[in-house]
């Protein structure tokens, strides 16, 4: 995977606080949180540092989106829980954050030929009419790649870095025994 780039765009995780909490009271104690149980039933909370956006439910589940790494997700975690702590919240323990999905992007650097490629990749969805890329499951880790014919991917669904990288790898070795890819570009 020479000279391919992958960017990691958001990271999900999700930890459990092993506990109910009172989410009235958290909203009063953090100005900046985001509550209106008539539209959603969790609190919406904006970290900045690290920068993400943390989901509390009143059974205790947090779940955090828009972390740029594992690790930034599980700081993130980190701080929601030192946050709720000083703002009152009983917390026993240190709750774990458990990464559900990692979503990155690539970009091949020449064009790919989708039709081809829906022909040779088992389970393969192409329809251009419908949509312009190309959907694909990886069997094996159940990862989701939406491929474009300018060479961009998108990747979702993998539990770590390493997943997408082996996913994408993968891919590529597909791609190239198929002749989808590389194409030159035009």
């Amino acid at each position: 995977m020479e000279g391919i780039k992958i960017s990691i765009e958001n990271v999900v995780a999700s930890a459990e606080l092993g506990q109910g909490i009172d989410l009235d009271s958290i909203a009063k104690a953090l100005p900046s949180a985001e509550y209106r149980p008539a539209i959603f039933p969790g609190l919406i909370f904006h970290l900045k540092r690290p920068r993400a956006t943390a989901l509390i439910f009143s059974s205790g589940k947090v779940v955090c989106t828009g972390a740029k790494s594992e690790r930034q997700a599980k700081s993130a975690i980190d701080a929601i829980v030192e946050e709720l702590r000083r703002s009152g919240i009983v917390i026993l323990g240190r709750p774990k954050a458990i990464i559900r999905n990692v979503v990155a992007s690539c970009r091949l650097g020449a064009r790919l030929d989708l039709e081809r490629a829906a022909r040779f990749l088992d389970g393969a969805i192409y329809d251009p009419e419908q949509f312009p890329g190309l959907k694909y499951r990886v069997k094996a880790s159940g990862i989701s790649l939406l491929l474009f014919q300018n060479g961009n991917i998108v990747c979702a669904g993998g539990r770590s870095e390493p997943d997408i990288r082996n996913a994408l790898s993968d891919l590529m070795a597909a791609l190239r025994s198929c002749r989808a890819w590389p194409q030159a570009e035009p």
